[in-house]
C-alpha cells in the first residue's frame, strides 16, 4: 500500500488569511524598498513557469485582468507569454486609468512586448488557455456587470483556465462563493495559502494548487500564533504525531477500554460501523452498550466485542466505571432510552467522544453544559453544528473557521468541524485544516467510524486536541486510499476498516 500523499501535501502548513497575506506583502515590499513591482514580476514569472510546466504545448491565451494589482501580475504573464512566442491577448475590465504605480509599470511591459490588450470583449474561439487575473483575495462583495458576465464566460468556454492568487469570485478568508466563481483548472497563490482555497467551495473552484513564495525573507514567513495549520495523515506522519510503535511486552489493558454507546431500534449498523472502527484503530478492549435486539448481530460481525443490553442509567453506571474513554451518538436517537444513556454518559468524567443524536440532544435548551473539566471531543457536520450555535446550517458554512472556533469557546471543547476541509478548533484558539479526504465520503456511517476511530485514540491515552487531528487525518486518507483503489462513488464506511487498521500501523 502506498503512503497517502496528496496533491495538497506540497503546501505549506501555515494557511493564512488575506489580511495576514497583505501584511506579509507589504514587508515585503517594504524589505525590497519599496519596489511592488519587483514582486508582481516575480509572481508573473513564477505563475508563467506553472503555465509551461502544466499546459507545455499552449500556442495562445487570453489574460482577462482587473484594475488591481491582481491584473498587474496578468500583464506580467501576458508579457512573458508573448515574448515566449505564444499568441497572447490581454482584455480589461474595470477604469485601467488609475492602476497603481506597480501594475501601470507592468503594463508598460506587455505594451513593450506586444500584448494586444483590449478592453473585455468576450473570449475568442481556439485559445488553448484563459487566465483569470480579475481580483486578488480583497474581494468581499459578489460579481455583478461586466466581472459577473466574465466569469460567466470563462466558464463557459472550452478553454483551460488558469487563476492568479484565487480564483475570481472565491472568498479568500472563508471558501465561500461570492455569486459566481471562475472554476480553475490549477490556481497559482503567491507568498501564502489563504485558508479559503482548502474548504467548503474553495478546492470545487481552485482545481490543482501550485504555491509560489515570491521568494519573500523566510523569517517573515514565519507561522503567526493566530494562523490556520494545514494537518492530514503525512503531514502528523512527518511530525512523528502519529501512534508509535508498541512494546513488545505490553498487554491489553494498557491499550485502553472504549465503551460505544448507541445503536438505539433500527439504528444498529451505526454501533457496530463505530465499534469495528474503535477495535482496528488499536483499543485494547471495546465495549458496546445497545438496545435489545442488536447484541446478537454485533457479536457475529465482531465476535471480540463485549455487548451489553442496557435499560437505563443505572445499568450502564458499571461499563462507564470501567471505560478509559467513551464514543456517544452512533444511533443514539433522542428517545428516553437515547436522552437516559446520553444523561449517564455527562455525567462521568471519562473522555468523551460526543457525535449525531448526542450532539443534537446536546443542542437543546436543557442539555447545554460546558466541558472546561474534561477531555472532550465534538464532531459535529454543518447541520448539527447549526443546532449546536441555533444558527442556520448557512450561517455555519458562511464562515467555518468562525463557526469552529465559536463552537469549541462555547462548549469549552476540541471541536471537529465535518466537511470539505475538515477543522480542529480548540477552545485556545488553535485552528487546524485536514486537507486528506474526498467527495466518496458523503455517504452513510462514515461519522461513526470516525466516532469509533476517535474513541480508540482517547481510550489509549492522547489528548483531546490530539485525537481530534489524528483521528480526522486517518478517518480521511483511509478514504482517500480506498478511493484510489475502487473510486469515490459507491465507497462505503465499512470499505474504510481494512485501511485504518493499516494506516494506525504505518
Amino acid at each position: 500500500m502506498t503512503r497517502p500523499y496528496t496533491a495538497r501535501d506540497h503546501l505549506p502548513t501555515t494557511l493564512m488569511t488575506a489580511a495576514q497575506v497583505k501584511q506579509l506583502d507589504q514587508q515585503a515590499i517594504e524589505r525590497l524598498h519599496g519596489d511592488g513591482f519587483e514582486l508582481m514580476s516575480r509572481a508573473g514569472e513564477a505563475a508563467f513557469a506553472c503555465l509551461l510546466q502544466r499546459w507545455p504545448d499552449c500556442d495562445s491565451l487570453v489574460v482577462v485582468a482587473g484594475p488591481g494589482n491582481n491584473g498587474g501580475d496578468g500583464y506580467v504573464l501576458a508579457a512573458l507569454a508573448c515574448y515566449h512566442g505564444m499568441h497572447t491577448q490581454l482584455q480589461t475590465l474595470g477604469d485601467h486609468t488609475q492602476l497603481s504605480d506597480s501594475a501601470e509599470q507592468a503594463r508598460a511591459m506587455a505594451q513593450s512586448a506586444g500584448v494586444d490588450i483590449v478592453p473585455w470583449q468576450g473570449l475568442p474561439d481556439g485559445c488553448d488557455l484563459v487566465v483569470d487575473a480579475l481580483f486578488g483575495i480583497g474581494l468581499n462583495t459578489e460579481l455583478t456587470g461586466d466581472y459577473a458576465q466574465a466569469v460567466a464566460a470563462i466558464n463557459a468556454h472550452d478553454a483551460a483556465v488558469m487563476a492568479l492568487d484565487i480564483a475570481s469570485g472565491l472568498q479568500a478568508d472563508t471558501g465561500v462563493i461570492l455569486g459566481d466563481a471562475v472554476r480553475a483548472d490549477l490556481t497559482v497563490t503567491f507568498i501564502g495559502v489563504k485558508q479559503g482555497l482548502l474548504t467548503a467551495a474553495g478546492p470545487d473552484v481552485s482545481g490543482d494548487i501550485a504555491y509560489a513564495s515570491l521568494s519573500i525573507d523566510g523569517d517573515l514567513l514565519q507561522p503567526t500564533p493566530d494562523a490556520c495549520q494545514r494537518i492530514s495523515w503525512h503531514v502528523l506522519q512527518q511530525q512523528g504525531s502519529l501512534p508509535g510503535a508498541r512494546r513488545g511486552n505490553s498487554h491489553k489493558g494498557e491499550h485502553g477500554h472504549a465503551l460505544l454507546v448507541g445503536g438505539n431500534r433500527g439504528m444498529g449498523g451505526a454501533i457496530a460501523l463505530a465499534a469495528e472502527s474503535c477495535y482496528r484503530s488499536g483499543a485494547g478492549l471495546v465495549s458496546v452498550a445497545t438496545v435489545e435486539g442488536h447484541v446478537p448481530m454485533l457479536l457475529s460481525r465482531r465476535p471480540e466485542l463485549m455487548v451489553q443490553e442496557v435499560t437505563s442509567g443505572l445499568a450502564l453506571a458499571p461499563q462507564l466505571d470501567k471505560a478509559t474513554s467513551i464514543g456517544c451518538g452512533p444511533g443514539l436517537g433522542q428517545d428516553s432510552w437515547g436522552q437516559l444513556m446520553l444523561q449517564s454518559v455527562l455525567a462521568s468524567d471519562v473522555p468523551l467522544v460526543l457525535d449525531a443524536d448526542a450532539l443534537n440532544l446536546l443542542a437543546k435548551p436543557q442539555w447545554q453544559t460546558s466541558f472546561a473539566q474534561r477531555s472532550v471531543v465534538l464532531t459535529p457536520h454543518p447541520g448539527e453544528a447549526a443546532r449546536l450555535l441555533q444558527v442556520s446550517r448557512e450561517q455555519i458554512q458562511a464562515d467555518r473557521f468562525a463557526s469552529a472556533q465559536q463552537l469549541a469557546q462555547r462548549y469549552q471543547a476540541v471541536v471537529v468541524l465535518k466537511g470539505q476541509g475538515t477543522l480542529v478548533a480548540h477552545p485556545d484558539g488553535r485552528l487546524c485544516l485536514c486537507t486528506d479526504g474526498n467527495p466518496g465520503m458523503a455517504s452513510g456511517g462514515m461519522g461513526d467510524v470516525l466516532t469509533g476511530v476517535m474513541a480508540a485514540l482517547l481510550a489509549q491515552g492522547y489528548s483531546a486536541w490530539q485525537v481530534a487531528q489524528m483521528g480526522v487525518c486517518i478517518h480521511s486518507a483511509a478514504a482517500d486510499l480506498e478511493a484510489q483503489a475502487g473510486g469515490e462513488r459507491g465507497l462505503l464506511a465499512a470499505d474504510l476498516m481494512h485501511s485504518i487498521r493499516t494506516l494506525v500501523n504505518l
